[in-house]
């Protein structure tokens, strides 16, 4: 404050002086500094950890439309995954299941390859993840997944093999499998349709989201 300006100010009369007047001015800004509050800055330090919080949108004039009285306070909310770091509806769950297995040790950057069959969403996030945490990633998928995916994967780095439409998706797995197979050690299959960590995300995250989010409503 004023208190600082004069001390910048006033001149240097002898080398005493100076010596009085600098240690005045470090104890100056020593108190100034004491008052500055500091706060963490809001940086991801990676895409993945971008995932999850995402926002609600009301929807209740679905609800309208469809001849639902509203004015009692019934409301449809739509909880936009979609809006994740990848914008697949499966960001949260594909980095669950590499999160999980790491901390397993059933995975290593680096050294294990990602195999999953997949029909795209659940495909993108586990492609999104490896290539950000350094996995190679081979997907199986049927031949009658849309271009779109199909283009989506493979800018993410990942491989992907294409299985007969008449087996549909058992035939993706099967292939799946036996790629695997080939791999020995070095392979992992997250086995997205069986692996805990996929509904437990949502128990975890999902859920009280949407509960804080709605106050509890």
């Amino acid at each position: 404050g004023n208190w600082w300006f004069q001390k910048q100010h006033q001149p240097f009369h002898n080398i005493n002086n100076n010596n009085s007047m600098i240690n005045q001015r470090i104890i100056g800004v020593g108190k100034m500094a004491s008052t500055i509050t500091t706060r963490s800055l809001n940086i991801a330090a990676r895409p993945s950890d971008l995932v999850g919080n995402t926002p609600l949108l009301d929807l209740s004039k679905i609800l309208v439309s469809a001849g639902v009285d509203v004015n009692s306070g019934t409301q449809l909310v739509g909880k936009l995954e979609s809006l994740g770091p990848c914008s697949s509806v499966k960001d949260r769950i594909g980095r669950s299941m590499i999160d999980n297995a790491e901390k397993a040790g059933l995975i290593t950057p680096g050294k294990s390859t990602l195999v999953e069959p997949t029909s795209g969403n659940t495909g993108i996030a586990l492609a999104f993840i490896a290539r950000e945490r350094g996995y190679k990633c081979i997907l199986t998928m049927p031949e009658t997944m849309s271009i779109e995916r199909r283009m989506m994967l493979l800018a993410l780095g990942c491989e992907v093999v294409l299985t007969p439409k008449e087996t549909a998706v058992p035939g993706a797995l099967a292939k799946a499998k036996e790629i695997l197979e080939s791999l020995g050690d070095k392979g992992h299959m997250l086995q997205q349709f069986e692996n805990e960590a996929n509904p437990q995300i949502h128990r975890e995250t999902t859920g009280p989201e949407i509960w804080r989010d709605t106050d509890g409503k």
